[in-house]
């Protein structure tokens, strides 16, 4: 036979749908290939005196079919594709024989060279497979396969890798959820759906550092340069969406954290479903929770906190267009995590002592999380006032109010009260 590395596989792709497999083996290696073969509807036996108890139960639920014995001259009889992979040599071999003898394409686990088809390493995103087959002059190299199927499939699901001027979205908007401001916590389909763009409306806080990886056709808007005024700001973004969409482009509206968590997302939903437009939602790290946590904060903590709050700080606790309860809040024993509170932290501080909050509650406010220039100052409900205005802090910043400020180990570089 000649050396493989000589004679490189055929790569193809088999369509086994109804048609007779035959598996040699109920071990781990089974286990692996049996979903895959299941999901391409292919007539599976399994031919082996064990299996382990995941392949039991495809057994059980009726997915394959197992024969519970060694491997029989015969077994591959009609038989399109056998995979053998089982612990006895002597049946390996026996079934590879027959194989060949039948004209069955066989993979074998233990024995690569004796085989008459290699399983690639394969991996699917939205719709493509990727099969990956290596060989060295070594001979074959799975871990390489895997290797270079894995970076294929990520850059396919991450947007980083994609087919010039292949169109895989609809025209429509996207309501994409940047995360907390790492580029590198946007979610895996919000990162492919920005990478399908015509047009990105951004706003500030979203993870800009995207924004530079967008190819030079894409259109970028920035959101908070729309014209019209403040108060028409909302209504602006609204129609810029809906004219992008009706004329015929893939939109993303690029928010930071969720789109639902005072995001204004249901509000361009809305918009957009009156003008009968197709809206995706693709939900974002929320900054209420990633924050505190890349600044070593956990809004939650066994024996400490059993609850956490998410408040909007925008408007003052003395304000008629306030909605918070605050002295419903005060009364509680968990945390509270105010966003958009900066400017207002002080008056909110004075809120909630009056209304019976202990003044000594630890307070952290977390600046720019999750980026290079994250930053964290300590102080107490008394203090904390004085202690933002004295460090300067600006938005983008998170505030948490509670005992799980002291939980964990006082991070480097942070103010401290």
């Amino acid at each position: 036979m000649a050396e493989y590395d000589d004679h490189p596989a055929y790569p193809v792709g088999l369509r086994l749908n109804g048609r007779r497999v035959v598996v040699v083996g109920g071990g781990q290696v089974a286990q692996r290939r049996l979903p895959a073969l299941i999901a391409a509807g292919a007539d599976i036996t399994l031919v082996s005196p064990s299996a382990t108890a995941s392949v039991e139960a495809m057994a059980d639920t009726g997915e394959i079919r197992w024969e519970r014995r060694r491997y029989q001259d015969g077994d591959l009889t009609d038989t399109w594709y056998a995979l053998v992979a089982s612990s006895d040599g002597e049946a390996n071999d026996a079934a590879s024989a027959e194989a060949e003898r039948t004209r069955t394409w066989c993979v074998r686990s233990d024995d690569a060279e004796a085989a008459t088809a290699w399983t690639p390493a394969t991996g699917r995103s939205e719709g493509i497979t990727v099969a990956v087959l290596t060989t060295t002059s070594q001979g074959r190299d799975p871990r390489h396969s895997a290797a270079v199927r894995d970076a294929i499939v990520e850059g396919l699901r991450d947007g980083t890798l994609a087919a010039p001027h292949h169109r895989t979205r609809a025209p429509g908007v996207a309501l994409v959820g940047g995360g907390p401001g790492d580029p590198d916590l946007i979610t895996v389909r919000g990162r492919r759906l920005l990478a399908e763009a015509d047009v990105v409306i951004a706003d500030r806080l979203g993870p800009r550092d995207l924004l530079d990886e967008l190819p030079p056709h894409v259109e970028v808007i920035d959101a908070a340069k729309i014209p019209y005024g403040r108060y028409m700001a909302q209504e602006a973004i609204n129609q810029a969406l809906i004219d992008h969409a009706k004329a015929g482009k893939a939109v993303v509206r690029l928010k930071g954290g969720d789109p639902f968590v005072f995001g204004r997302g249901m509000e361009e939903a809305q918009a957009l479903a009156a003008e009968g437009i197709a809206c995706t939602v693709v939900p974002g790290i929320s900054s209420s929770i990633s924050v505190p946590g890349a600044a070593g904060i956990p809004v939650t903590h066994r024996g400490v906190a059993h609850e956490f709050t998410v408040v909007s700080g925008h408007v003052a606790p003395d304000d008629p267009r306030s909605l918070v309860d605050w002295a419903a809040l005060a009364q509680l024993r968990g945390t509270l995590v105010l966003l958009m509170a900066v400017d207002k932290i002080g008056s909110i501080a004075r809120a909630l002592i009056d209304h019976g909050k202990s003044p000594d509650t630890p307070v952290a406010l977390v600046q720019e999380g999750t980026t290079a220039a994250q930053r964290r100052v300590d102080a107490t409900l008394a203090t904390v006032g004085e202690r933002a205005a004295a460090e300067d802090v600006r938005p983008p910043a998170v505030i948490v109010i509670g005992e799980v400020v002291a939980v964990g180990p006082e991070p480097s570089g942070h103010s401290a009260e």
